[in-house]
């Protein structure tokens, strides 16, 4: 017996919560990136076109061929409020794959946001928008229409693995792919990693802890200090 292949167009994925993704919105990148075990992030040449952008929500995934958007439209008819398209433009720089026009009715649509794995336009029209764009780059030239592709299915974007669902952060620093079933788990730590380096940055206001408690012994172990020698 064969069983029937997965279609390339997949209506329906399971998601982080809302209630994930409503926590993790006030969480750094950075943050979850560290409990994480400094995985899932991106290649920085994916980054927001304003420092001033933010995302947080579901991927739904899209993968396309170089050059051609048709299936980020189609995409954009299926994504859900709160979504995140997260598209495999396959590094292509050659031509923007979304602009103004598109962002406007994602925007309309209730989609939280785009990472994409290839290059925008309408650049200053986008930051004035505010809608949170990350891409790798700004190209003046169109996409073509034409090219079958693929969504809901997993992609490779920026060297990370996404699956549809998982939860995507993003700031000015860049972007962080977070596995939908360790997303809920890692909001803990993540929070008391955050409320840590709270304290240690009021302490070096305070002109205390300036030198990481465990600078000597990580010293020692690296061979650089001696058993008993301290800085």
């Amino acid at each position: 017996m064969t069983s029937k292949a997965q279609p390339d167009v997949v209506r329906e994925i399971e998601r982080v919560s809302p209630a994930v993704v409503s926590k993790a919105a006030s969480i750094q990148p950075a943050i979850f990136a560290d409990v994480a075990g400094r995985r899932g992030a991106l290649n920085s040449r994916i980054r927001a076109l304003s420092h001033s952008m933010k995302v947080a929500g579901p991927a739904f995934t899209v993968e396309v061929r170089p050059g051609d958007n048709l299936m980020i439209h189609a995409a954009m008819a299926l994504a859900k409020p709160g979504d995140v398209l997260v598209i495999d433009g396959k590094g292509d720089q050659t031509s923007a794959l979304m602009g103004t026009i598109m962002l406007s009715a994602c925007r309309k649509l209730g989609i939280a946001g785009v990472v994409m794995d290839a290059p925008c336009r309408d650049s200053d029209e986008i930051i004035e928008m505010g809608f949170p764009m990350f891409c790798a780059g700004t190209n003046p030239n169109g996409p073509t229409k034409f090219v079958p592709g693929r969504i809901n299915w997993p992609v490779s974007i920026g060297g990370v693995v996404v699956n549809p669902g998982d939860l995507i952060v993003g700031d000015a620093d860049g972007v962080v792919v977070i596995e939908r079933d360790k997303a809920e788990s890692l909001l803990a730590p993540a929070a008391a990693k955050g409320a840590d380096e709270k304290k240690r940055l009021e302490a070096i206001a305070k002109g205390q802890a300036l030198r990481p408690s465990w600078l000597d012994g990580a010293l020692r172990a690296a061979g650089v200090l001696k058993d008993g020698e301290s800085l």
